[in-house]
């Protein structure tokens, strides 16, 4: 036991710094959680080995975790007609470590996280937000003395990474009887997202608040019921997102979002909407999102759209299912999302609550930023499903609802 709390203690204060880590490396996120899974891991094989196996396994059984071993077993299918096995196989390398790192540790580190690790998180998110608002306040400093860019976006990822843990950190924090505590964490939090540059951190800011006051006031199958609708929408209209907002956004509007880059991010949704809609069935392939100007299906879309199939990827993370998985990439995920909802309706007031805002927010944020496989932002859910079920524990240790 003395060997297996020490793995738990390191790995706990390697998780809780994960917002800091961020703030200082935005692409730090994907190895704090996999040193932190791999201590948990050592702990628990130290602890029980004989049951590690069965914890792990358990959750693939039931129907979300099916569901999600399907569309991960989609993905795998669909590298077999991707043009460019090289960028399936470069996403794969950064999506799948990642992604068992964030599985062990939401299996592993809820209800072996000792005490003092609510603290060392308010600690490493109040680090996060003051550095994120005097490095902006003052041209960073911190960058500069480092050597790294000295650009205002190096602070998106750790803003959108608070705005994904700061509800299930702050969870914790009151169910451990540290409600000053939890208040200043999100006091932090909100430093941190609001004085970043991020549009996309704001965005789902707003939209998990709006949804955790929805779940609080609203009765539980009425709250559940609005975030399925949100969730589905999101994957129904990702292919027809341009088109709406070239038709719906007024010109004021790009004016006002000018640094979140609006007339391109239109652009780019409707080229990435029109190569879907050529390609409905099965997609381009697991992760050709890089290079999807050089896919077969690039050269059936209008000549004006193509341009912008060379950014990356589609900035809609429903959108890019869509192109690179097609037709039963969307229903699998669609499926995987509902499943997950509907275990969130099962859980009490407070924790469904902050599920419900994560769910919401974590969505809002796809919708508009990243590349789906992004190994930063999967570790960034990882670490928030984490404490989310650990502040669940708590609540059953001390009789709370």
């Amino acid at each position: 036991m003395g060997a297996a709390a020490g793995f738990y203690g390191a790995g706990a204060a390697t998780l809780a710094l994960m917002p800091l880590a961020m703030t200082l490396a935005n692409r730090s996120s994907p190895v704090v959680a996999a040193v932190a899974a791999l201590l948990f891991l050592a702990g628990r094989l130290a602890e029980a080995p004989r049951c590690t196996a069965r914890i792990l396994a358990a959750p693939l059984t039931t129907p979300p975790g099916i569901a999600a071993l399907a569309f991960l077993g989609w993905c795998l299918v669909s590298c077999a007609w991707s043009p460019f096995p090289e960028a399936s196989a470069r996403a794969a390398r950064e999506f799948a470590p990642t992604l068992v790192a964030a599985y062990l540790l939401a299996r592993l580190a809820p209800g072996r996280l000792p005490g003092f690790v609510g603290p060392l998180a308010l600690l490493a998110v109040a680090a996060s937000g003051l550095l994120i608002a005097v490095g902006l306040a003052y041209d960073l400093p911190l960058q500069r003395l480092l050597g790294q860019r000295a650009i205002a976006f190096v602070y998106n990822r750790p803003a959108m990474i608070l705005v994904l843990i700061m509800a299930p950190l702050a969870l914790v924090l009151w169910r451990s009887g540290r409600r000053l505590a939890a208040l200043a964490l999100l006091a932090f939090a909100l430093l941190g997202i609001l004085r970043s540059i991020s549009g996309a951190a704001m965005l789902g800011l707003a939209a998990g608040l709006v949804m955790a006051l929805l779940a609080w006031l609203l009765p539980r199958r009425l709250a559940v019921g609005i975030a399925g609708l949100g969730l589905g929408l999101a994957v129904v209209l990702a292919p027809v997102e341009g088109d709406l907002l070239l038709r719906l956004m007024p010109e004021a509007a790009h004016a006002r979002l000018e640094h979140s880059s609006s007339r391109a991010r239109v652009a780019i949704a409707r080229s990435f909407g029109a190569a879907a809609a050529a390609d409905p069935w099965r997609g381009a392939g697991f992760g050709v999102a890089p290079r999807f100007a050089e896919t077969p299906v690039a050269a059936r879309i209008e000549p004006e759209l193509r341009p912008m199939l060379a950014v990356g990827h589609p900035h809609n993370s429903f959108l890019q299912v869509w192109t690179e998985l097609g037709l039963p990439g969307a229903v699998l995920l669609t499926l995987v999302l509902l499943l997950a909802l509907r275990a969130a309706a099962g859980l009490d007031r407070p924790d469904r609550v902050a599920a419900l805002a994560l769910v919401t927010a974590a969505a809002a944020v796809a919708f508009v930023e990243h590349n789906a496989w992004a190994a930063w932002w999967t570790a960034g859910l990882g670490a928030a499903i984490t404490w989310l079920r650990e502040a669940g524990l708590r609540a059953e240790r001390s009789g709370q609802g």
